[in-house]
């Protein structure tokens, strides 16, 4: 499994749950005992304790993302493996991951797992990186990210667009009324531009946004990673040059599948 450190998760998800209508069918109110499976640094168990009100776990088996959701989060957060839950059977009456599945081998096995450790209910939240869009008035920015995300779905050894077999999967397990729900997180830069912003057009710049996907990257180009580093760089320099003008704008659109399955009845 990859590694994300907590930066790359906060700058990648902030604002993902701005609306929380894609999570109505979660039924979060009525939820007791709640589970974030591959929590990280906790954004999604956040928003779980909040619209819930019930007893909401992290786990997750990096260390220093569980460290910063100790930290930051007023629930607990476990150590441990997503095929192999520190639970026993039937522990939660929700059980749920974000991002998780795009970036496991075998996302199946840790579905069926999903189902052990609750009682009623397994959701999914996982983002369909094959249908990612961008608008940006720097000409080359989408065209090159284009280029980068396939290059990066060549490359990344996991399935990240996984579609409909996310739902396949929960049928296959046994959970029954199964359904699908697209949300989209918009992201736009534009004037007034915030720290955030400017981090980020730096990072364009000094190439160390493509540096943080290099080997799924150089697995997928080879020896051609060096010239799509270096045109990115010259992208991000135009970006910066842009935003001190006060003329750049910027607008991603993630489309995330919300799928989400139940337990029969005994």
């Amino acid at each position: 499994m990859r590694r994300f450190s907590a930066d790359y998760l906060r700058r990648t998800r902030e604002g993902l749950w701005s609306s929380r209508a894609a999570l109505a069918p979660l039924d979060l109110p009525t939820r007791h005992r709640l589970l974030d499976v591959g929590c990280g640094s906790g954004e999604l168990t956040r928003v779980l304790a909040e619209e819930s009100g019930g007893e909401v776990v992290g786990v997750d088996a990096d260390p220093s993302l569980l460290a910063v959701a100790r930290e930051e989060l007023g629930c607990p957060v476990v150590a441990g493996d997503a095929n192999r839950l520190p639970f026993p059977d039937a522990t939660f009456d929700l059980v749920a991951c974000q991002a998780l599945l795009v970036n496991l081998p075998d996302p199946f096995e840790t579905i069926r797992e999903f189902r052990r450790v609750t009682d009623d209910c397994v959701a999914a939240i996982e983002p369909d990186n094959a249908d990612v869009s961008v608008d940006s008035t720097v000409d080359r920015e989408a065209a090159l990210e284009q280029r980068v995300r396939e290059a990066y779905l060549e490359g990344v050894g996991t399935d990240v667009a996984l579609g409909d077999r996310v739902a396949e999967w929960f049928e296959q397990t046994g959970l029954t009324g199964v359904t699908t729900r697209r949300h989209y997180h918009r992201k736009v830069i534009e004037p007034p531009y915030d720290e955030a912003d400017l981090r980020d057009a730096t990072r364009k710049a000094t190439g160390a946004g493509l540096a943080d996907h290099e080997d799924e990257l150089r697995r997928a180009v080879g020896a051609e990673y060096d010239e799509l580093r270096a045109a990115w760089r010259e992208m991000g320099r135009e970006v910066v040059n842009a935003m001190r003008e006060g003329t750049y704008r910027r607008a991603e659109v993630v489309p995330f599948d919300v799928t989400v399955g139940h337990v029969p009845e005994a």
